[in-house]
């Protein structure tokens, strides 16, 4: 019996514009996505994220997040986090601290993003 290496998913980032989100395919299938509100001059506040329940525990959320933050180095643009998921991720990497935008950050820890999510109003 020959054993079978598993193979990466073919993964494609998609800015759907037209629904204020980015989507992330694997191999041809919609598995997450991540809203996002384009802002002047060329901010990005990265809203919420989410992943089709059957994508969950792969590693969905974070390869999705990645994508998003190169795709938005490579447009020149900051980010403001705002989703949980995107503030903890920013916490645990300083790969992407030059995309922060500098008069509007977002927040600084999971655990306030969360809160500040529960409020009344959001």
């Amino acid at each position: 019996m020959r054993s079978e290496k598993h193979m990466p998913a073919a993964q494609k980032l998609i800015d759907n514009a037209d629904q204020g989100r980015f989507e992330l395919h694997r191999d041809g299938e919609l598995v997450g996505w991540l809203y996002y509100t384009h802002l002047r001059p060329n901010r990005y506040a990265l809203r919420h994220t989410e992943v089709e329940s059957s994508h969950q525990h792969q590693g969905v959320a974070s390869a999705m997040v990645r994508h998003v933050l190169d795709q938005i180095r490579a447009r020149e643009g900051t980010v403001t986090a705002i989703c949980p998921f995107v503030v903890d991720y920013l916490s645990r990497t300083a790969a992407y601290t030059d995309l922060i935008d500098p008069r509007h950050p977002g927040y600084s820890d999971r655990a306030t993003a969360e809160a500040a999510q529960r409020k009344p109003g959001n």
